[in-house]
């Protein structure tokens, strides 16, 4: 992509972010929990920011719902213009939104970086894995059930890069932070400063790879 284009593909992003509750609202039986499913616009920002500080290429995101989160991580992506972007999103469930957010990453134009897998991740995490992918970030706002998560988070330690970074969403649900405080305390996460009061919780896995011994293994709940 020349720089130009790079230019108005950004702006096209953003424009989508400001007019994706507008989007919502055109399926009257999807808005209701619009509010309570979508990521905030001051979280999304600083996914966004995250996301471009690790200057990434390649990020997973596992959750789409109406979209909020994804189009974030889009702008941070063309915001690298990088020719190697590449936005991996695992969503089983888009129909029960009326496929609002995949709508909203074909308005904003970056279904040119973007796959949807519509696959429960606790599947489709493990084909990757066999598959040798390999991302720079992932972002985990899926089920929000304990066992979910925490297999999510298991197979995103092989999908992710050693030193690279694993945000999630709702970490205040204990089911969450509990599947997550795991690896802190048994797999050398490392919890990211947040610049600004968020939702939002970021992790640095370790450099190289910890691998815990059954000896080792430490309580874990929050």
């Amino acid at each position: 992509m020349t720089v130009s284009r790079d230019g108005d593909l950004l702006e096209k992003v953003r424009d989508a972010r400001r007019k994706l509750p507008e989007l919502v609202l055109r399926q009257p039986s999807a808005n209701l929990d619009f509010e309570t499913v979508s990521l905030p616009e001051h979280d999304s920002d600083l996914l966004r920011d995250l996301v471009l500080a690790e200057s990434v290429q390649t990020v997973i995101e596992i959750g789409l719902a109406y979209g909020s989160s994804a189009l974030a991580i889009g702008e941070a992506l063309v915001s690298t213009r990088s020719q190697e972007a590449n936005h991996l999103i695992i969503d089983a469930y888009q129909h029960h939104f009326k496929n609002v957010g995949w709508e909203a990453i074909v308005s904003a134009g970056l279904d040119t970086i973007c796959r949807l897998v519509e696959e429960r991740s606790q599947i489709a995490l493990p084909r990757l894995v066999t598959e040798g992918f390999i991302a720079d970030a992932a972002f985990v706002d899926g089920s929000h059930i304990f066992h979910n998560v925490f297999v999510d988070l298991y197979f995103l330690r092989d999908l992710v890069q050693p030193g690279g970074l694993i945000i999630l969403d709702d970490c205040q649900w204990p089911s969450v932070g509990t599947a997550v405080n795991y690896y802190v305390v048994n797999a050398g996460w490392i919890a990211e400063p947040m610049r600004e009061p968020t939702r939002l919780r970021a992790f640095r896995l370790p450099d190289p790879a910890c691998n815990p011994t059954f000896e080792s293994f430490q309580s874990f709940q929050i």
